[in-house]
């Protein structure tokens, strides 16, 4: 990095950091510090809400993820704009008429306190996991840009983060989102078309995709109906769909952010944006993976992106052997570029020549297996090195291919959407524990000053927690995945708590309560016996069905439960209940 670059980066990080904390200061009471005072204009609404989903993981791991099995990531994404439609229907009329702090709020009022209780704990346990990845996620790149200890730059992008969260509350996570989004998309257009120059002068973009295409990068939809498959249409549709309903309708990291718009409408027309706006943009992001793939048809490719495994390698006994294979790799690449050209060539000519595309097809094998022995190398020379590279591909052609001030802008778009995501995950878990938890369970009576310092003293609290995560955090396959893993074991069954509650009238609070601890258990033990024990690709499920398993079994059970053991129990009116 030059100069400039860490100009730009330092500028931009540091306006965020003081204009979040500078223009939203001096919270004077808990609604202000958690709803914004419900001041929030409709863009903002869902700038807000695209920001929070989009973490630096989503620009970290994505075009790496697209880089290594092309677009069929987008699909995990097709329930989305359907779940806004069923949020902005159902989700957000009921939270706006009980004036709820927060979602859970709302169980208390339709089923009881253990319940309420229940979904906030199983919410607090994935999203601290998840705001402590958003942190670890950049903090991996700076670490291995500067050579600084990995501890180091977690704490630092985490102390940022709660700087000015710890100030302003939700205001300054909606303020500070505005820019973060700008920073973000900026970056992106620059380097996409960048990558387009990059590319050879007779290469158009349509024979770009022609490239990927021959590649199996450009599969954008599968129609399997194999459980084993990761992402399908309808693994997307389903569990797409109920993963962002639970995430959008019942994770207080995004119900905090339209819950402050001025009224149901702005709250509504937010998530319409966002339901709009963001499957193009992931569409968009894998697209850019995908272009970075062409780029390094034409360009010298490392044996494996992450430089840390090249660093150990050149200090172990596997380094001539590890060298071998680099010249091998070398020679690849220069048989994969002539290959591309003659291609390229013809493919102006209107000619699609499958002579040329099953050699193309041969060489990327050919790369694969090289790759893979490499990996064993790795293994070799140190048994807990991290042999998966797909988050890094992204990063290294950011580091070794675009001009100066732009690596900065980069540098300053994945820290960025650290910092809005933890932000927002931060401000969440705080309102959560505050108004839940603490608030709910005190027997005595506090004044509205003493539960906004509260809220601020567990804003600083899980600040900490998070970045303690991130310190003993590790890449599990692909940062993304992780996240997302995480969050499907966990929301299947908060969502079917809700839509319980939302549609299913006649189930009553310990119907509901045990279906959902079933529910959860349940989920654990398929995780473990179909997912986990089976890594590297090999899963008897893919884990987006979780989503759909989880909110089917807590409704199926609390019907059985209710018609059954508790059919006794009588309705209460949401509307009596004080809380």
């Amino acid at each position: 990095m030059q100069l400039f670059d860490w100009i730009i980066l330092i500028v931009t990080l540091l306006f965020i950091v003081i204009y979040g904390a500078w223009k939203t200061k001096g919270s004077k009471n808990v609604e202000d510090f958690i709803l914004g005072n419900n001041e929030t204009p409709w863009h903002v609404v869902g700038l807000s809400v695209m920001a929070t989903q989009a973490s630096a993981i989503t620009f970290l791991s994505t075009p790496g993820q697209a880089y290594h099995d092309g677009m069929g990531f987008v699909q995990f994404y097709f329930g989305l704009p359907i779940a806004m439609v069923v949020i902005c229907v159902t989700f957000i009329p009921l939270y706006h008429k009980y004036k709820v702090y927060t979602a859970y709020e709302y169980l208390e009022k339709r089923f009881d306190l253990k319940t309420r209780s229940l979904a906030a704990i199983l919410f607090l346990f994935q999203r601290g996991l998840g705001t402590g990845l958003t942190i670890y996620a950049p903090a991996i790149i700076l670490s291995a840009i500067l050579g600084w200890n990995l501890t180091y730059m977690n704490i630092i992008i985490g102390v940022l983060v709660i700087i000015y969260t710890f100030s302003g509350g939700t205001k300054a996570v909606n303020v500070t989102q505005k820019q973060q989004m700008f920073v973000i998309m900026s970056g992106m257009f620059i380097t996409f078309f960048f990558i387009l120059h990059y590319l050879p002068n007779d290469m158009t973009f349509t024979s770009a995709l022609h490239i990927a295409g021959a590649n199996d990068k450009m599969n954008i939809v599968n129609f399997s109906f194999d459980p084993e498959e990761k992402y399908t249409f309808w693994s997307g549709i389903t569990g797409g769909f109920f993963l962002a309903l639970a995430y959008f309708g019942t994770d207080q990291s995004q119900v905090g952010r339209y819950l402050s718009g001025r009224s149901v409408k702005e709250s509504q027309m937010g998530l319409i944006m966002n339901g709009l706006l963001k499957v193009p943009m992931q569409f968009f992001i894998l697209l850019t993976g995908v272009m970075v793939f062409v780029f390094f048809q034409f360009n010298p490719v490392p044996l494996n992106f992450n430089p840390n495994n090249k660093a150990m390698i050149e200090k172990s006994a596997f380094k001539g052997e590890y060298n071998a294979l680099e010249k091998k790799l070398d020679n690849l690449s220069e048989d994969k570029k002539v290959i591309n050209l003659l291609y390229i060539d013809q493919l102006n000519q209107d000619f699609d020549n499958p002579i040329l595309r099953k050699e193309l097809v041969a060489l990327s094998n050919k790369e694969k297996d090289l790759r893979d022995r490499a990996k064993e190398i790795i293994l070799k020379a140190d048994k807990n090195s991290e042999t998966n590279d797909k988050d890094y591909v992204f990063f290294h052609f950011i580091l070794n291919y675009l001009p100066r001030g732009l690596i900065g802008l980069l540098l300053a778009v994945i820290i960025s959407a650290a910092m809005s995501s933890t932000a927002a995950g931060l401000n969440a878990l705080a309102s959560t524990t505050a108004i839940d938890i603490y608030k709910r369970n005190i027997t005595t009576v506090k004044s509205d000053r003493h539960y906004l310092q509260v809220t601020k003293l567990f804003t600083l609290l899980w600040g900490i927690i998070a970045i303690l995560f991130a310190c003993v955090g590790t890449l599990f396959e692909n940062l993304i995945q992780l996240v997302n893993i995480i969050g499907s074991i966990f929301y299947g069954t908060v969502l079917g708590i809700f839509l319980v509650g939302f549609y299913i009238k006649n189930v009553q609070s310990k119907a509901i309560f045990y279906s959902a601890l079933t529910s959860q258990l349940t989920i654990f033990i398929i995780y473990y016996y179909a997912i986990y024990i089976y890594p590297s690709g090999q899963e008897k499920l893919g884990y987006l069905w979780l989503n759909f398993i989880g909110a089917m079994l807590t409704i199926i059970i609390s019907l059985l439960l209710q018609w059954t053991i508790f059919r006794n129990d009588k309705a209460r009116d949401p509307d009596s209940v004080m809380v």
